[in-house]
């Protein structure tokens, strides 16, 4: 059994900054990670995060709110993108720059110097060539695993939250209210299930992407921590908000790789086959600088009436004023290793499963509807976001409400009450001869994600979602009567964590038919 202040299920940028900062005011802290630290979205992450921009570029907190709120196409919560706008770059200066020494690019005065990115209306994007998530994760890891009160347990994959009553073994604590008391822990080397009592709990466990065929996601992101807290009936929003990539590279067959949204930032366009620049076509004034959800459904258009299967990045303009292997050098690897010559060649690219702007509906200090339980970054819903994201904040917003959620939890954990490990029941294991068949859970699997992404991609409509609706709900019933008379294992836990959150995205898709941003309806 294992006990702390303050458990964080996550360690991407959101994870390890609640981390970081709440051991710096003196918790308790375990972090757990599903895979090896460091394995995040955080990682993959290219274009850059929101920092301060020099006053030459003509840039202001307003601005950046602005900017926001016309991306997340009216639904934005107000009061999120005016603490984001607000704090968010001093945070990002102060505290990754600063404090813990993240290597942006710098200018000759030794300051950062700033990039664009589409939809902004400033260069304000610091960024490490085209890999600033990998530097950020990097800096950040090493911070948790010098810090000396911070435990880090790897390998280990969220079972379910551990709550009042559900878990408890007295009967009469189920007229109490729900209130979350830590988790249940799965060691994928031992395949054992460990109680984790917590003072308080914070979600960071990042995204769904993995949910669609195409996707720039890792396998790792199945939407873990939203199912978990569904289940422990804490309040999920705006799950038709899936926003869509427009540029991952298209090679027949094999995982999409991100092409960076700063490449068009910095003067990359759009072609069809024809070497056509098609966008004049569907945002004439913002062209590839639109924002994401009109140029990947700019992309889908293009590709259904033309019956191609993808169309073209031209690096040409950004290979004549600079040097694409200095400051793209993710994404000139990755062409290459595919034969392509991104300096003189037209790169094949399509749209892909990026983002999750819905999640656990949080305030401004991450608490979700569950006392007890916290909610960071890509799995919370903050109302930063609304209908879709603008480019560079999901970085700063896990930094602002880990940072923020670390604050608060550690002053509630100060007067909480000491929980008893006896109260609980220890996780119950299926004692069964039955294995998962891998080739069932592959199976199952490649019919989420060619369902969501036939049906509930970048174009919708309610024949479409209806019949997803009904696939998926027997798929679920089916797939939750097998977890309950298997043994427990990673597969089977993502894969019953992924049926919930395909069937959450399909609800909420069919109870809106109004399109805006990244859900679009037909009909």
């Amino acid at each position: 059994m294992i006990s702390c202040d303050l458990l964080v299920l996550g360690a991407g940028i959101a994870g390890c900054t609640t981390a970081i900062h709440a051991a710096d005011l003196g918790a308790d802290v375990v972090v757990v990670c599903k895979d090896r630290v460091g394995e995040s979205n955080t990682t993959y992450a290219q274009g850059g995060i929101v920092g301060y921009s020099p006053e030459e570029y003509g840039d202001s907190p307003g601005l950046l709110a602005k900017d926001i709120e016309a991306a997340g196409a009216g639904l934005c919560r107000p009061e999120a993108v005016e603490l984001l706008a607000e704090l968010g770059p001093v945070l990002c200066r102060d505290f990754l720059w600063k404090h813990l020494g993240v290597s942006f690019e710098q200018g000759p005065d030794g300051q950062p110097a700033p990039t664009a990115e589409a939809a902004h209306s400033a260069r304000r994007i610091y960024h490490v060539q085209d890999a600033t998530g990998r530097a950020i994760q990097e800096t950040l890891t090493a911070s948790i695993k010098a810090h000396p009160r911070i435990r880090l347990i790897e390998e280990h994959s969220l079972a379910d939250l551990l709550t009042i009553p559900h878990h408890c073994r007295e009967p009469r604590k189920v007229y109490d209210p729900i209130q979350v008391c830590g988790a249940y822990l799965l060691d994928h080397g031992t395949g054992t299930v460990e109680m984790c009592l917590a003072k308080r709990t914070v979600l960071a466990t990042g995204g769904l992407g993995y949910l669609y065929l195409h996707t720039s996601n890792p396998p790792s992101a199945t939407g873990d921590g939203l199912a978990a807290a569904y289940r422990a009936s804490a309040r999920v929003v705006n799950c038709e908000y899936i926003q869509f990539h427009p540029t991952t590279l298209y090679i027949p067959n094999k995982p999409r790789k991100l092409l960076t949204e700063a490449l068009r930032g910095e003067g990359a366009y759009l072609v069809n086959r024809k070497g056509e620049r098609f966008m004049t076509k569907y945002a004439p004034e913002q062209m590839e600088l639109a924002p994401r959800h009109v140029v990947s459904r700019a992309i889908f258009q293009e590709i259904a009436a033309t019956g191609d299967v993808c169309v073209f990045l031209d690096l040409k303009p950004v290979a004549e004023r600079m040097d694409l292997d200095v400051r793209f050098p993710t994404v000139s690897a990755a062409c290459r290793a595919e034969g392509l010559e991104p300096k003189t060649q037209l790169i094949p690219v399509v749209p892909a499963a990026h983002f999750f702007c819905g999640g656990v509906a949080v305030d401004l200090e991450g608490h979700s509807s569950i006392p007890g339980l916290f909610a960071v970054g890509e799995v919370s819903c903050t109302g930063l976001h609304g209908a879709n994201r603008l480019a560079s904040t999901s970085l700063l917003e896990g930094l602002l409400w880990g940072f923020r959620a670390a604050e608060a939890a550690v002053s509630e954990c100060q007067d909480a009450i000491p929980l008893d490990p006896e109260s609980f029941h220890s996780w119950r294991p299926v004692c069964s001869p039955i294995t998962p068949d891998p080739v069932l859970v592959e199976q199952d699997w490649n019919n989420i994600r060619t369902t969501l992404w036939n049906y509930a991609g970048i174009v919708r409509s309610s024949a479409r979602l209806d019949r997803a609706r009904g696939d998926m709900g027997h798929l679920y019933h089916r797939i939750e009567a097998f977890y309950r008379t298997a043994p427990i294992s990673r597969s089977m836990l993502e894969l019953r964590n992924g049926i919930l959150c395909a069937r959450l995205i399909l609800k909420a898709a069919l109870q809106n038919p109004e399109s805006r941003g990244c859900h679009y309806r037909l009909d």
